[in-house]
């Protein structure tokens, strides 16, 4: 009996240990697998979606099922960022509220003014009276404005009638920017002889008010090409800044990108390299060396060629970049290091780094009055964004409130949002390569017909509406069904806009050194996207139109 115990006791011992050793090595295993993640994880990006998924949407050129959609384009005043810094002092302006214009009407009582009707038969246009009527008529019927100031109302084309502009912004952008709006009002008298709008002129009507553009000369020309007089907007003001003295440049700490792989590559994908090399800078306490010439990807071009030499300013608002960001212009730099350098035994000293995997944590304590990082390597180790990926996710933010939409193109916005008088519905309809992709959108093509939006529209949008489709469909007459039941308006319905002889040609053409700027496909997509956000009824294809997915098939 005792040797049958001494026997199976090392078995039951061994048996012991081999569980002991298994549990343990499960428990070394997952804090393993633990600490990779920890390690491994990036947190989200500020703007819309984590850092990886940004850069493999904005990247991925290979699988369809990804391709990024080229027909929405948001900006930082499309989205609420906690990051987002606060109005300027110099910028902010209070609304005029009901409660502004109530103090307004206690100071003209005070004034003692006439009240009789035989004194009001004929308008006094610069009577207080008149601009807070027109005021309040504002306040009532654009609800999706907000009125920041108003001028002193001129006489229109008749005596009843006056001219009032004013600056105001919509309530859906998340800008502080202004725009401006002149109409023609017609009075009548009121109750208590007051005044009254009879008829309110549409978007752009009251000329008179209409202030042209302070410049020493209203024409210029560049060889055989002249620009027509310029009424423009006074409020945009995206020159160059220069670094001034030498010894201001040397003072500088800055931040010097060198040309990558990501130049000619989408829109998206260049914002996403660009506010990372931006962000970096920022998290350095560095200026940002700023190179303004931008290629357009062929996506975005009728020749389906990439096209050099865009100007950033084009497309995006450098004022307001120069007001959240410090930045210089690539040429405006190398000029004031070449300019220092000339002559001195003592250069300018510069860390060059040569690989984006030298992080920017690692250049923190960089005393170098540039760093310079330079990217030869293959493509994708070449491209700007590769330096915010693993661990600098964790650091870096990208700035997406620095980067708004050109104020130029979003007078075009405006210009068209307030032909409709603010008051529209609006659907996004995606054709183009997706709906000819049968295998990974079955159902696009057929959902997207002139028939099935009909059907689907009258169930969201009541008959009527102004209707404003934004779309990469590029048959023009395409939608021709829906003006049966609705006031369809699409982008080249206001091609006046960006003619030889509108603003935005004026304004474009006089940054291209007189050279006549195309209105591109991105411009296209950009304008599109701004006026849908702006709609009163937002309908989108996918979800609304469609049951296919936005990325493909099993990808909802």
């Amino acid at each position: 009996m005792k040797e049958s115990e001494l026997s199976t006791e090392p078995i039951g011992q061994n048996l012991i240990k081999l569980i002991s050793n298994l549990c343990f090595s499960v428990f070394v295993f997952s804090v393993l697998i633990f600490t990779v993640i920890a390690i491994t994880y990036q947190p989200p990006d500020p703007w819309l979606e984590s850092a990886p998924a940004l850069t493999k949407l904005f990247t991925q050129t290979e699988n369809a099922t990804f391709k990024n959609d080229d027909s929405i384009l948001k900006t930082g005043e499309d989205v609420v960022l906690v990051a987002s810094p606060e109005v300027p002092p110099a910028l902010a302006v209070n609304p005029i509220t009901e409660t502004v214009i109530k103090k307004s009407e206690e100071k003209i009582l005070n004034l003692n003014l006439k009240s009789d009707c035989e004194d009001l038969k004929f308008v006094n246009c610069s009577d207080p009276r008149v601009l807070v009527t027109v005021e309040r008529f504002n306040l009532k019927t654009f609800k999706f404005i907000v009125f920041l100031e108003y001028q002193t109302p001129v006489n229109g084309s008749k005596l009843d009638e006056c001219d009032v502009a004013w600056r105001f912004r919509n309530k859906k952008e998340k800008s502080w920017r202004k725009y401006k709006d002149f109409r023609r009002f017609k009075f009548g008298i009121g109750e208590n002889c007051t005044y009254n709008v009879v008829h309110a002129g549409g978007w752009h009507s009251g000329i008179n008010a209409r202030r042209p553009r302070n410049r020493p000369n209203t024409t210029r020309s560049s060889g055989n090409l002249r620009l027509a007089p310029l009424v423009g907007d006074e409020e945009i003001n995206d020159t160059i800044p220069t670094l001034g003295s030498e010894m201001n440049f040397r003072k500088g700490k800055y931040l010097y990108y060198a040309r990558g792989g990501d130049y000619c590559k989408g829109m998206n994908h260049y914002l996403w390299s660009f506010l990372c090399g931006l962000g970096e800078a920022m998290y350095l306490n560095r200026t940002f060396v700023m190179d303004l010439s931008v290629c357009l990807s062929a996506t975005y071009n009728p020749s389906n060629r990439d096209e050099e030499g865009k100007d950033f300013r084009f497309y995006f608002d450098f004022e307001h970049l120069k007001e959240v960001a410090s930045v210089v212009e690539e040429s405006e730099f190398l000029r004031g290091w070449k300019k220092w350098n000339r002559g001195r035994k003592r250069k300018v000293p510069v860390k060059k780094v040569t690989t984006y995997k030298v992080t920017p944590m690692q250049l923190k304590k960089d005393k170098s009055t540039i760093i310079w990082r330079q990217f030869d390597e293959p493509e994708p180790e070449n491209y700007w964004y590769r330096v915010c990926e693993g661990q600098a996710a964790k650091y870096i933010q990208r700035p997406w409130h620095a980067v708004w939409k050109s104020k130029r193109l979003m007078n075009i916005v405006t210009e068209i949002s307030g032909q409709m008088d603010w008051d529209f519905d609006a659907v996004h309809v995606v054709r183009g390569e997706k709906a000819q992709n049968k295998e990974l959108w079955p159902h696009l093509d057929a959902d997207t017909s002139p028939d099935a939006l009909l059907t689907k529209l009258k169930e969201m949008i009541q008959p009527w509406r102004n209707l404003y489709i934004a779309t990469n469909e590029p048959f023009y007459n395409y939608f021709d069904k829906l003006r049966s039941q609705y006031k369809v308006h699409l982008l080249d319905d206001y091609m006046e806009l960006w003619s030889n002889k509108s603003e935005w040609y004026n304004e474009t053409t006089l940054l291209n050194d007189g050279k006549p700027v195309e209105f591109d496909g991105y411009m296209r997509v950009a304008v599109d996207t701004e006026v849908l956000y702006r709609a009163k009824t937002h309908v989108e294809t996918f979800y609304n139109l469609t049951k296919d997915c936005k990325d493909g098939i099993n990808t909802c």
